[in-house]
């Protein structure tokens, strides 16, 4: 019985001329047979060419050890011959090819590659980042640290108008207070700065061991102590832990990753300080934090439950303020006027390491009274 034969073209790849050929298998091996001239025929063993992926559509090309080139714009003639000739097996292809050939076998791979990448976005990077802050040189995590403040004081920082000698006091009762802690040293740098209306009673930390408190804090606290050295030690706890580096890192990261998608690595370095502004720590971080200031008043003969003032007297100040907020919006303002109020509130919510940001007050209540 006469093999089957199939009409193709033949480029030698060496001209871009093309000569028809006639194909047919023989003994594991590709026979081109020259139709123009009859005495010319190359053989070629069937594993040592590479066959075209099964499609529905357009032509099939075959490369050729040689570097030469079969083919046909004839997709159904050609698929027809290989069944024929290979009784229907058609011939070895990659494990890829097999997978895509197959919609369910598309669809698996499709949902195996989501889901791959929801775990490397969930705890790959966040991990990944982790263990990039552990070994990032001191002096790059205080840049990082320096230029985030730098931009903070350019445009929503003050100066403190608290007495300098209060301000000195608030800073010697923090550090007896580290001090009473054994084994650990931290080195920080406590700021107070008044920020108008635009973060409230707040306070937050940057890497490098910056700690901001504002004016509006030591107002609200400052008959209180114990709870605003509460509020430093969470603070002191961010920065024992490199919540604010790991932070940039996770940002950062993930930056690259979208980059990667999308071609674009320009600005992924380049705005790693203002993540700060723009993220909230997760609340894995606040309760580390939270431990630590727990631990820290424990150690320094303080009770947690100081803590439990903090919660009743910033649920009051909210309050006052969304009433102060509701009434605002019922008064006619001008236009000047409403774009200053609406700048002071961007620049509140662009630094979101407040309390808003922290676990529920519930959570955290429990937390400190136990």
């Amino acid at each position: 019985m006469d093999a089957p034969t199939l009409l193709a073209d033949f480029f030698d790849g060496h001209s871009a001329r093309a000569r028809p050929v006639r194909l047919w298998l023989e003994h594991d091996q590709l026979v081109v047979h020259d139709q123009t001239l009859d005495t010319v025929e190359r053989r070629y063993p069937v594993r040592q060419v590479l066959w075209p992926e099964p499609t529905r559509h357009g032509q099939r090309q075959a490369q050729l050890p040689d570097g030469g080139v079969v083919t046909t714009p004839d997709g159904v003639a050609w698929d027809d011959w290989v069944r024929a000739s290979t009784d229907g097996r058609g011939f070895a292809t990659g494990l890829a090819v097999k997978w895509f050939s197959s919609w369910r076998h598309t669809a698996v791979a499709m949902v195996a590659v989501i889901l791959l990448a929801a775990a490397t976005w969930r705890w790959g990077v966040p991990a990944a980042a982790d263990l990039i802050a552990r070994s990032v040189p001191a002096t790059v995590e205080q840049s990082i640290g320096d230029e985030a403040m730098q931009q903070l004081e350019g445009f929503l920082l003050k100066p403190s108008k608290l007495p300098e000698a209060e301000q000195r006091l608030w800073r010697e009762r923090f550090a007896a207070m580290v001090a009473r802690q054994p084994g650990i040293s931290t080195s920080y740098q406590l700021h107070f700065r008044d920020t108008g209306r635009g973060l409230g009673p707040n306070a937050f930390a940057l890497p490098g061991g910056h700690i901001v408190v504002t004016d509006e804090l030591l107002k609200l606290l400052g008959d209180q102590p114990d709870a605003v050295l509460g509020v430093l030690a969470h603070e002191l706890g961010h920065v024992r832990e490199q919540h604010g580096l790991r932070l940039t890192m996770r940002a950062t990261l993930m930056g690259a990753l979208l980059g990667f998608a999308i071609g674009d690595f320009s600005s992924v370095l380049a705005g790693a300080p203002t993540v700060l502004m723009h993220a909230s720590y997760s609340r894995d971080f606040e309760r580390e934090a939270d431990a630590q200031a727990k631990q820290l008043l424990i150690d320094s003969g303080r009770s947690p439950r100081a803590m439990l003032l903090l919660f009743e007297r910033i649920g009051e100040w909210r309050k006052e303020r969304a009433l102060e907020q509701k009434q605002a919006a019922a008064e006619p303002r001008g236009v000047a006027r409403d774009v200053g109020e609406a700048a002071k509130a961007g620049a509140g919510e662009m630094l979101r390491i407040a309390f808003s940001s922290h676990p529920a007050d519930e959570e955290r209540m429990r937390f400190f009274e136990r």
